[in-house]
Formats: C-alpha cells, sequence, structure tokens
C-alpha cells in the first residue's frame, strides 16, 4: 500500500511524515524546493506474526509493509497544486490530507481546516477535469469509442458541477476504463487534524466534524510535534509519556488502522519453520487472489487452500493439532478469505 502525504504549506505534513516513517527529512519553509518527495517505508506491527514467530522460530519473518510519499510543497499561490505534484499524487493508492489546526505566528493565515479541505477538494477536481478533458477532445474524434466518450462526459458534468468522483458510481467495467487516468478525486482521503501539545484528545470541533461527514471523509487527530518529540524517547518513556497524554495507541498505530479501514484491507498469513509472513488483500478477496499474491504460479496451479484461524493454530501449537481438533479447513479458490487466516496453498503447475 502507498500512502501520499499531503497538504499546504505550513500544515506540518512533513512532521507527520516523520513522526509515521522515523526518518528525518528536512521541515519548515523552502525544505522541498527541488520538488522531490520525501519517501519511507514502515513494517506493519502485527501481534497475530510476533506470536507465531515465537510458536515457529522461523529462519525469517516478515511483516506487511506500507509506503509512504510525503508530497513537495506546492510551489506559487499558497493553495494551488504544482503540476508535478499532481503527477506524483496519481500514482499513490490513497491520500493522507494533513491540516493545520494550531496556531503558528509564522503562517499569515490563521488556521482554518475547513478552508484547507475545500481548498484541496477544488483542486483535486480541477486536476481531474483538465486531463479528462483532453482526453474526451480526442476521443470525439475517433471512430468506434463511442462508449469511452458517453462515459468521459457524464465524468465531465459531475467534475464541472464540484462533485468529487469518490461519490459516483461506475460499473465494473467503467472503473476499469477509468483506472489508467489515476484520477485524483476517485482516491481515498483521510483527513490527518494536526493539532498543538495543549488539544491532544480534545476531539474533533462539531463544525469540522459535521463537514467531513458530508464529504464523506475520516479524520485523525495528531499532534506532529508531540509525536516527533515522543519518536526519540526509549520505548518505555514513550509509552508512560503517551499514556499521561490520554493517548492508547501511537499515531503510527492509529493511522495505519485508519488507512487499512480507508482502503478495505487485512492481512492472511503464512507459516512455518523457513518464515511466517503477513500478507495484504482486500477485505472479500478470494482464495485465488490471496495465492496469486503470493506467487502467479500459486494461483495458476490453485488446487485448494488449507485454512487455520490464527487464534486456533497459536491456541493448539500446530498444525497437526489443529487438523485432530478440526480446526483445519479445506476450502476452494472462491474461499473468502478472513482477516487473521493462516493459509497454506496446494498448487500443481
Amino acid at each position: 500500500m502507498k500512502m501520499g502525504v499531503a497538504g499546504f504549506p505550513g500544515s506540518g505534513k512533513t512532521t507527520i511524515f516523520n513522526a509515521l516513517t522515523g526518518l528525518s527529512a528536512e521541515v519548515g519553509p523552502g525544505s522541498s524546493a527541488a520538488g522531490k518527495p520525501n519517501l519511507g517505508v514502515i513494517k506493519v506491527p502485527d501481534a497475530r506474526v510476533d506470536r507465531l514467530s515465537e510458536l515457529f522460530s522461523p529462519k525469517k519473518t516478515t511483516y506487511a509493509e506500507m509506503s509512504f510519499v510525503d508530497f513537495p510543497d506546492p510551489v506559487g499561490e499558497t493553495r494551488r497544486l504544482d503540476p508535478k505534484v499532481i503527477t506524483q499524487m496519481r500514482e499513490v493508492d490513497a491520500l493522507a490530507h494533513v491540516v493545520r489546526a494550531f496556531t503558528d505566528p509564522t503562517q499569515a493565515e490563521d488556521a482554518n481546516p475547513i478552508r484547507d479541505l475545500e481548498s484541496l477538494a477544488t483542486e483535486l477536481v480541477v486536476a481531474d477535469l483538465t486531463i479528462v478533458e483532453k482526453r474526451l477532445e480526442r476521443v470525439r474524434k475517433e471512430k468506434g469509442k463511442e462508449r469511452e466518450r458517453d462515459l468521459l462526459a457524464r465524468v465531465v458534468e459531475c467534475l464541472e458541477s464540484e462533485k468529487e468522483l469518490r461519490h459516483v458510481d461506475f460499473l465494473p467495467e467503467e472503473e476499469t476504463a477509468l483506472s489508467g487516468f489515476g484520477l485524483l478525486s476517485r482516491k481515498p482521503r483521510l483527513v490527518v487534524l494536526n493539532v498543538a501539545e495543549s488539544a491532544v484528545g480534545q476531539g474533533v470541533s462539531p463544525d469540522l466534524l459535521e463537514w467531513t461527514r458530508a464529504a464523506g471523509l475520516d479524520v485523525l487527530e495528531i499532534s506532529g510535534k508531540v509525536e516527533m518529540e515522543l519518536a526519540e524517547l526509549e520505548p518505555d518513556e514513550r509509552r508512560a509519556f503517551e499514556q499521561d497524554l490520554g493517548l492508547a495507541e501511537s499515531a503510527r498505530d492509529r493511522f495505519i488502522q485508519a488507512s487499512y479501514s480507508l482502503l478495505q484491507l487485512m492481512s492472511f498469513l503464512t507459516a512455518g519453520e523457513d518464515e511466517v509472513r503477513a500478507w495484504t488483500i482486500r477485505r472479500g478477496d478470494s482464495a485465488l487472489v490471496a495465492a496469486g499474491k503470493i506467487h502467479s504460479d500459486i494461483q495458476r496451479g490453485f488446487i485448494r487452500a488449507e485454512v487455520m484461524a490464527c487464534a486456533d493454530l497459536l491456541e493448539l501449537g500446530s498444525e497437526a493439532r489443529c487438523r485432530e481438533a478440526g480446526k483445519l479447513r479445506l476450502e476452494g479458490k472462491e474461499y473468502v478469505v478472513a482477516d487473521g487466516d493462516v493459509v497454506h496453498f496446494r498448487f500443481n503447475v
């Protein structure tokens, strides 16, 4: 999963990026002058993987990963996106929009989360309209492109009415036709409210909560400044500090959970003496799709999936005991994999 971190200058998005990734990308005005994004990858904490590793003592333990792209600050006008940034944004799976909700004397304007949310939404719609109109103009001159022409005309109509494409239902074949455009207003989006230390745990204001609900957006409250300070502490000190602030979980854990929910993701597991590993798939994916995550040969030669619930395997201690207790199931290609399933695929190619 690749998550893009977006925000206007002064929002603290690179501070949030650093807090999530543990990196030390330069922050402040001019830090993104080269126009290059900051990149980071984190391992997704998973207690199930930890416990399975204790059980099997494998040669290798592999966690699921999440990639982050911290886009350069917009140049020129404060709330306009640079074309290069727009191109970079098209390549991510989802967007985390960092919004300033703290006082900053270096900024010319007061914090106004709703204004910034509206501004980014407008930028995304305009960026999509530009690319779709260009394609529509070309398609109108070609024969045999009537279906695409009608679809793009409908998309243009939605965008011209300032409607984000996240809110538009498309048929499966239409989804496929639009997938190559990387349309920004179709991407799942998470609002990250960057608050002051004094506001940690106070919750989202009623007016902002009303706005985001109407826009179909989830909000995650994080103090970038606090999280950067926490990142410098030893684990025991960090946990004590988080408890003092009333934080049940770290910002990273809360962000990962929110991102998985946003993209409808989950993990299935493979376990043995060679490797214990978490594999990321979408909720509702079949055993055949899960097999393809591991290797295309397994998917092509799929015979069956041997499935155990992670909790059962940990309780009983081995695959053999799960089999004896009737906790190991044989499933076919259409089986819908559940979060935390431990799966062994049988295949022949």
